[in-house]
Formats: structure tokens, sequence, C-alpha cells
């Protein structure tokens, strides 16, 4: 498995982020001989210590690799970090790891084993999923959000922006080239393209805890929706079929 996690200023937080994977990485490899894992950080072009905590990291542990990237935003850093992974199973993981390490298992469905999805979605509005300390404004505006995305782009999703997410290695090798939204709303368009190659979409319920430090603001996120739109559009003029439909098993 890669877990890739895009970062931009994230030295208050990103040695922990780092320690916890790795310690549940190293456990969850153990469970099974040989299960290999490789943890990715994407600096976003930070322009604090975030890249140097995650070099010395790195320096005594070959499972984490650097990725030290101008900044280009959070879609660009997930896309080159999905380019150089290399695992048959892709994590997309917060910094802020606002989902507690051992909902990872989830993902991977009851029996622990093979993702019951090709693209599979922390949610925190699925059946059994919990919110934490999150102020309700915030919440509101997350459900806006969600409403703008059904309307302009996909329904069938209740959350789309949560920063978990898994990939198998077929899905993201195919959806990943033909990303090309760099801000907050890379999410939906790899999703719409998801929907429309036949991959497999499914929310998983996960525990999430608000945490300070979001980087999203009122403009970002009129921009966000503006892209959400674009995103219609494009589907619309049928700009996302060139993605290959998923091999039938």
């Amino acid at each position: 498995m890669s877990v890739v996690i895009p970062a931009y200023n994230e030295e208050a937080r990103i040695a922990s982020t780092v320690k916890a994977l790795v310690e549940y990485l190293a456990i969850w490899s153990a469970e099974v001989k040989d299960r290999a894992w490789e943890l990715i950080v994407v600096s976003d072009g930070s322009t604090d210590s975030t890249a140097k905590i995650v070099s010395q990291i790195s320096n005594s542990d070959s499972h984490v690799r650097l990725i030290d990237a101008p900044h280009g935003g959070k879609g660009a850093a997930v896309r080159r970090g999905m380019d150089e992974a290399t695992g048959d199973w892709r994590f997309l993981c917060d910094a802020d790891l606002s989902m507690p390490v051992d909902n990872l298992g989830r993902f991977f469905g009851d029996s622990g084993g093979h993702p019951p999805f090709d693209v599979a979605i922390g949610s925190r509005e699925a059946p059994g999923a919990r919110r934490f300390d999150e102020p309700r404004s915030r919440h509101i505006k997350g459900r806006l959000f969600n409403f703008a995305v059904k309307g302009l782009a996909i329904r069938g999703i209740e959350d789309t922006q949560c920063g978990f997410k898994l990939f198998s290695a077929e899905s993201a090798q195919k959806l990943f080239p033909h990303q090309s939204l760099d801000g907050w709303a890379f999410d939906v368009e790899l999703l719409v393209m998801a929907k429309n190659a036949k991959f497999s979409v499914g929310e998983v319920p996960i525990d999430w805890y608000y945490g300070e430090g979001s980087k999203m603001t009122f403009s970002k996120g009129i921009i966000a929706v503006l892209d959400v739109a674009r995103v219609g559009v494009n589907n619309l003029m049928r700009k996302y079929r060139v993605v290959e439909k998923k091999r039938e098993a």
C-alpha cells in the first residue's frame, strides 16, 4: 500500500502525523508476511520546515519518501504523489490526520482483505460515521457545498470532500493522469471520472475530529464551487470520456 499525504506549511503537525502512520503501517505489514508499504509526503511548495522535517524522517526510515514540489495546490500535490506511488492500493491522507489512523482498516472491509470498492471514500455522512468537536457553522458550510456538488456535478455521494480516500492501482493509474483541477474541487473531478469509467465507488463511515487550522477560506470556497460547475460542464461535454473503462474481471 502507498499512503500519499499532500502537505502545505504543515510543520506544526507533519511529524506527529507521519509517526502515527508509520507505527500503524508497521503493525499492518507485520500481520501479513511481506505486505509492503510506503508513505509519500508531497510538500506543496511549503515555505516553512515541512520538507526539512520529512526529509529528516526519511533519512532514518526507507519507507518514508519526500517529494518537494513547487506550489501548485492540493490537487496538483495529490496528482504528483499518486503518480509516484507504486502500491496495489493508494491511500490519500490529509496531513492533519483528523481521522484516527486505525480507521484505515475500515477501507479494507470486514474481512480486512480485498477492499470492497475501487475507490473508497472516507465519509463523515455515511451511516455509522461520527463527527467530534465540529462547529455547527462548519458543518452547515460543508452540507451547502455538497448540495452544490449534487446539483452541478455528481449525485449519490454524501461526502466528496473528506480527505481520506483509497484507490486501487488501476483506478489511480487511469484517473489521475486526466485530473486537471489543482484546487479543492479535484476530488469531485476524480469521482465523476471514476463513475464514468465504471469503477465501483463507495463511502466508508469514519470517525472524524475537527481541528483548528483549516486552510479553506470564503474566497477559496467560491473558487471551489466554480470549479465544481466547471466539472459539471466538462462532463456534459463528454470531456471525461477519455478515461479508459475499468477492466472486467
